[in-house]
């Protein structure tokens, strides 16, 4: 009996551009699940081709939120008629408004099935207004990934959503430090820190101890002028999990979602308030 083969490439992560896919395949037949669409169809379909990827087996597109980094209106002409967007419900209405509302959209606020013996539940968290879905894969061969970007804070509903994922994908988006002394306007800093924004280094760090991935994470959305990839890598250093680091410019290499070896204990419950005060920390800190 043929295997199953899934694996995570993304193509680009950061304000300029998002978009991760997601490799599913079963002997002969191979599908392909795009997170994403926030970089323009060319460069996708460029790098697709770079990756040996036909858009032919693009079955399925889940997106976050509609964040202009996130979805390009250019894809409501360039989707392939086969593939389904999936957008929460939350989503749909904006969507409409603003032209991003493609023929074959899937509204969801439960369970997405993408392929026989295999589901994603979403979760909302906060981001801006109408706020950003995660999303914890089961797969056919046993594994789990946790995918999260644009998270204004850590939730203990967000660390029970993906407890003890193979693989988890999530932002580190910006060191404090660099933020506040970035020439940005005030407006915008605060909109990053403020707990509707994004995750600084040390908040994804802490989330990913209380959840204890058991394979490997993947670092999303660094920004290019408050971050640098050494500061996570060095929060991250010594871990058991391996490490990616995504960028803005490159692709990451291929990693495997499978089942992974059993870990140390996860964090109990005092640890994940802990987290979550972090959290509510470092957007006190942006409001003074």
């Amino acid at each position: 009996m043929s295997e199953w083969n899934i694996q995570l490439c993304v193509l680009a992560s950061g304000s300029r551009g998002n978009c991760s896919v997601l490799r599913i395949s079963h002997g002969k037949d191979t599908r392909h699940v795009l997170i994403d669409l926030g970089l323009s169809p060319r460069r996708t379909f460029e790098a697709l081709r770079n990756l040996d990827i036909s858009p032919e087996s693009v079955t399925d597109v889940l997106l976050t939120h509609l964040d202009s980094d996130h979805i390009q209106s250019g894809w409501m002409k360039a989707l392939p008629d086969h593939t389904a967007l999936h957008l929460s419900k939350r989503h749909m209405s904006r969507a409409e408004r603003t032209g991003l509302l493609y023929r074959k959209t899937r509204p969801f606020d439960h369970e997405i099935e993408l392929v026989a013996g295999g589901s994603v539940r979403p979760l909302m968290m906060s981001h801006d207004e109408q706020g950003v879905a995660v999303f914890r894969f089961s797969l056919p061969n046993g594994a789990h990934m946790g995918f999260a970007t644009d998270l204004g804070r850590v939730t203990l509903a967000m660390i029970e959503h993906f407890r003890g994922v193979d693989v988890l994908a999530i932002e580190s988006n910006y060191c404090p430090e660099m933020q506040r002394a970035s020439a940005r306007p005030a407006f915008l800093k605060h909109r990053i820190m403020n707990g509707s924004g994004h995750l600084s280094n040390q908040q994804s760090f802490d989330a990913v101890q209380a959840i204890a991935p058991r394979d490997h994470v993947v670092l999303l959305h660094l920004s290019q002028e408050c971050n640098h990839p050494n500061l996570p890598m060095e929060l991250h250093a010594g871990s058991e999990y391996s490490l990616t680091v995504a960028s803005q410019e490159e692709p990451t290499r291929w990693v495997a979602v499978r089942p992974g070896r059993p870990m140390t204990a996860a964090k109990p419950a005092p640890a994940m308030a802990a987290v979550v005060q972090s959290s509510l920390f470092v957007q006190n800190i942006a409001q003074h």
